[in-house]
């Protein structure tokens, strides 16, 4: 499940219970104390804060109780909601959830073995192109003997709150998580791509057809596993968690959890009606304040709906915060960094489009998709330096990636920084550091006939570099360089030599060079072949060429 793993400051999960374990001690986290700089960037804001360990909120705690759902949780005094609807899609999806709370089996309370529990848990979170793994011990912070932030609706069940804990340490402290964005949190757990989508800057208000288009989309993507969160834009801070007249808040982060057509009518007329409704159901994580219009949990329009179908997708009249208003994709990953130098040919930061003269010396990849046809999503991420400063402040840069015929160049300030490149797509595709190929040719007839009027074609993958005609001689000098954006080192580079004539042009040879990366040999000398390019096909004449191909742009 996981290809590397780095343990988050170094700290060992197996080797640090273990220890506690032997001393029959319960664990203590250095790294992420039981104090208020834990908590705050900048002072105690919400009065007295005690640490408590499950054990001492509750008789039986437990990891999860009867299972985890999106139901589990609520938000707490913490902004951050975002976080909470994030942790609310995940539950969705067993697979995911599995990823960040690994072996969760074995981190559960076990009421055979008491003396085996040592009060330490860990997480995992995907950072920069990495699984991270995060160790934290199981104090809490309370106020009145209550969970001050994220819970879940058991007493019991401390899943939820222990992943909050665990994301908290990696950001520095709790505050850090006050304000955010769903979309960054679900990559955190999943290593995935998020896409973001502004229905205000589409038709969708105006065109029931642009409406379809986005519910087909939304559908496709929950069917194939994908994590969805929706919000209603606030346009100043007044707006923000400002409830509107339908029932829903402004500025406050919901989950998506179901995606689905429901088939009207009830009885025979069910199954021979095809009426369907396209329906979304989104999830409030504060379990509460939900959308009171069509469709909301006890309007009059669910009796349009059979019993049985209500039951298929779970509607329940309770005010829960949820409401209603497979194939897999196929990734390539890149870890790449801008780098400085005064050489042009070494430099790899070139700026924005804006710097017309040094844009091109820029990374750059070859992404090709092997449909003439598809859908494909593209992610450029920085390192989030928030996480390294106290006071939440980082030196994030603006960065950005053009997509031109033959690759992609990521850009940003003409700084150095790293980076990291993360692919998406429907079906197989290839992303692969840029491979240029350099050719220089120089021809020689050895035959005895006339003068002729010869030029080159050098082809490689569909691309092709043709010279200026030569005229009247047998001995022609090419001096022609021909660059090539490859995709397929193994697949032949080819040289064909021509003859331009009045009506047209005859072939007189060609050679073929294997261009493997392995093929560390520059310059080959060459004897001219036929067309079919058969061994003993041997013609009068002889081609000189040098080349050299690399993945590595700097190595042209």
């Amino acid at each position: 499940m996981f290809s590397s793993v780095k343990p988050f400051e170094g700290q060992q999960f197996s080797a640090l219970r273990k220890q506690c374990q032997q001393n029959r001690t319960l664990f203590e986290d250095p790294v992420f104390p039981a104090v208020d700089q834990s908590l705050f960037y900048h002072g105690n804001r919400i009065g007295k804060v005690t640490w408590k360990r499950p054990k001492e909120l509750c008789e039986d705690p437990h990891l999860f109780v009867n299972g985890i759902s999106a139901h589990d949780l609520h938000q707490g005094q913490l902004g951050n909601c975002w976080f909470v609807a994030a942790c609310s899609s995940l539950a969705s999806r067993e697979a995911l959830w599995q990823k960040v709370i690994p072996d969760w089996k074995d981190q559960e309370w076990d009421k055979q073995k008491p003396e085996s529990y040592a009060g330490i848990f860990h997480f995992r979170f995907w950072r920069f192109g990495e699984w991270v793994d995060v160790v934290i011990d199981d104090r809490l912070p309370t106020a009145n003997g209550q969970l001050i932030y994220c819970h879940s609706n058991d007493s019991n069940e401390f899943w939820s709150a222990l992943v909050e804990k665990a994301y908290a340490k990696l950001c520095v402290c709790y505050d850090a998580l006050d304000g955010g964005n769903t979309a960054d949190a679900l990559v955190d757990f999943t290593g995935g791509i998020s896409e973001p989508m502004d229905l205000l800057e589409g038709k969708f208000s105006q065109e029931e057809e642009a409406r379809n288009q986005l519910f087909e989309r939304v559908l496709k993507v929950h069917n194939r596993g994908g994590l969805i969160s929706c919000s209603i834009r606030a346009t100043s801070q007044a707006d923000m968690e400002a409830r509107l007249d339908c029932g829903l808040v402004k500025g406050h982060a919901y989950a998506v959890t179901d995606v689905r057509k429901v088939r009207l009518g009830t009885g025979l007329l069910a199954f021979f009606k095809s009426e369907k409704l396209s329906m979304i159901r989104m999830r409030n994580p504060w379990g509460q304040r939900e959308w009171i219009g069509a469709w909301s949990d006890s309007s009059e329009e669910w009796k349009r709906v059979s019993k049985s179908e209500r039951e298929k997708i779970g509607v329940t009249v309770e005010d829960d915060g949820e409401f209603c208003i497979h194939k897999i994709w196929e990734e390539a990953v890149m870890r790449g960094s801008w780098c400085r130098h005064d050489d042009p040919l070494t430099n790899r930061s070139g700026g924005c489009i804006n710097h017309k003269a040094t844009f091109l010396q820029n990374p750059q990849y070859v992404f090709d998709v092997t449909k003439a046809e598809d859908e494909v999503l593209i992610c450029l991420q920085q390192q989030d330096k928030r996480a390294q400063s106290k006071d939440g402040k980082g030196d994030n840069i603006a960065i950005g990636f053009y997509i031109q015929n033959v690759c992609i160049l990521c850009t940003q300030m003409n700084l150095e920084k790293t980076f990291w490149l993360h692919d998406k797509s429907e079906v197989h595709s290839e992303l692969v550091f840029l491979s240029q190929l350099t050719l220089k040719s120089v021809l020689l007839f050895l035959n005895d006939i006339s003068a002729s009027d010869p030029y080159v074609v050098i082809s490689c993958e569909g691309q092709k570099v043709r010279s200026l005609v030569h005229k009247n001689t047998q001995n022609p000098d090419f001096d022609v360089k021909a660059v090539f954006y490859r995709k397929k080192p193994k697949e032949p580079i080819r040289v064909q030599i021509y003859n331009q004539n009045i009506l047209k042009d005859s072939f007189m040879g060609q050679a073929t060079l294997s261009g493997d990366l392995s093929d560390l040999q520059h310059l080959h000398t060459l004897r001219l072949r036929d067309k079919g390019n058969r061994q003993n096909s041997d013609l009068p004449g002889l081609v000189s060429v040098s080349l050299t191909t690399s993945d590595v742009l700097t190595n042209i």
